[in-house]
């Protein structure tokens, strides 16, 4: 009986700040509507619909930094419904909104959610070695390869990032921050991103070039880029 009332309570809350909202938008007064929204989330912070209401409501509003906060947010209630697709839209919107926010540990957390299999051997690899001191050149354990990319594209540098890992050599090959090729073994291009983005164990480094590489893999976004060779490495897993 107490959870159901509990259960009411918390419905009755929702339901009374979304309606509050759309008053205060129907007169006009969207920052009302925000204030509104944000002050039930403070008391109901695992709510997906009103943070997707006040998403949306700041983004008409011009608060993009509100915005890509509640983005930020929604992708992590959403990886932890396994709703992965809408996880990556919203990180997607939230880089869109607001460029210098990083992205690197929702992608993590969506791989991490997808692969459980490639979380526990990095785990368990992490445990039988001690970790290598992490400057640029770094332990996958402790920095993911999208921190790694992401620190690269920053910086908008040109070269190759190498990662050993059980026994092999693969390398991420960037222009100017892009990445624009990847070898893994006997696979070039977007093959050898997709064996690249399977490696949660082993060590990285970064080497810079003086010339660009040639271009194997075309893409508008590293993170568009990203998200779509997640995608594939799930449907290969299916």
């Amino acid at each position: 009986m107490k959870d159901a009332a509990a259960d009411k309570a918390y419905g009755e809350e929702v339901e009374s700040a979304l309606l509050d909202a759309e008053l205060f938008l129907k007169y006009k007064s969207p920052l009302r509507a925000v204030e509104r929204l944000s002050a039930a989330i403070r008391r109901q912070p695992h709510s997906v619909r009103l943070r997707e209401s006040l998403r949306e409501i700041a983004a008409s509003a011009g608060q993009n930094e509100e915005a890509a906060r509640q983005c930020l947010a929604l992708a992590s209630l959403y990886i932890e419904r396994e709703d992965f697709d809408t996880a990556q839209e919203r990180l997607l919107e939230a880089r869109t909104l607001d460029p210098r926010i990083s992205i690197a540990k929702g992608l993590e957390a969506i791989r991490r959610a997808r692969r459980p299999d490639l979380a526990q051997a990095a785990t368990a690899a992490a445990a039988a070695r001690p970790p290598r001191p992490v400057t640029f050149a770094g332990d996958l354990s402790v920095v993911s390869i999208f921190d790694a990319v992401q620190v690269i594209e920053n910086a908008r540098l040109t070269g190759a990032l190498k990662i050993e890992s059980g026994g092999s050599v693969s390398k991420v090959l960037f222009n100017d921050g892009r990445i624009v090729g990847a070898q893994a073994g006997a696979e070039t291009a977007n093959a050898a991103l997709r064996r690249v983005l399977e490696k949660t164990e082993g060590g990285f480094d970064f080497e810079r070039a003086v010339q660009d590489f040639p271009v194997t893999i075309q893409a508008h976004s590293n993170t568009n880029l990203l998200l779509d060779t997640l995608r594939e490495l799930d449907e290969e897993k299916a």
